[in-house]
């Protein structure tokens, strides 16, 4: 009897986390929404929807569109997702995986869509560098860098 209510309650649990996670939408290349709920992927740092980068022969382009649709298509992937806390805006921190186990965060960065936010996925970004895969492959501005020009721009025309 236990064994036949646990497989139920295991059944049930999966059934309610596929629904939750059909629900993620995303927002940016390193930014979901699930309900409402606010979340972002640990350790990476994407470029900003509306960021533009430069490719190998100096033309620009939309990486942050880039980044965004990438995610997208990982997120399709995905098959298990792990809360780790909050960061300092009350957004919930999470990792996600494939069916491999492979972190989608650290396979964004692997593939030049976003940059190692901390020192979790360094070894992914050196790659990607090395390899001049995706904003790699011209010239881009870090996202932090870019968010506080941006904020920097604001300030100066509320003045």
């Amino acid at each position: 009897m236990h064994k036949v209510l646990f497989v139920a309650v295991v059944l049930c649990a999966c059934w309610l986390w596929q629904s939750a996670e059909a629900k993620f939408v995303v927002v940016d290349g390193d930014s979901l929404e699930n309900n409402g709920e606010r979340i972002r992927l640990q350790g990476i740092d994407a470029p900003e929807f509306l960021q533009k980068c430069y490719d190998a022969q100096g033309w620009k382009y939309r990486c942050g569109y880039e980044a965004t649709k990438q995610l997208k298509k990982l997120m399709q992937k995905v098959t298990s997702c792990e809360r780790l806390g909050k960061d300092r805006y009350g957004r919930t921190l999470m990792k996600c995986y494939d069916a491999k186990g492979e972190s989608i965060g650290e396979q964004m960065v692997r593939d030049g869509f976003a940059v190692s936010y901390g020192d979790e996925y360094q070894k992914a970004e050196d790659e990607a560098r090395a390899y001049k895969k995706g904003i790699w492959k011209g010239k881009f501005m870090r996202p932090e860098l870019y968010r506080a020009l941006q904020r920097e721009r604001k300030a100066v025309n509320k003045k």
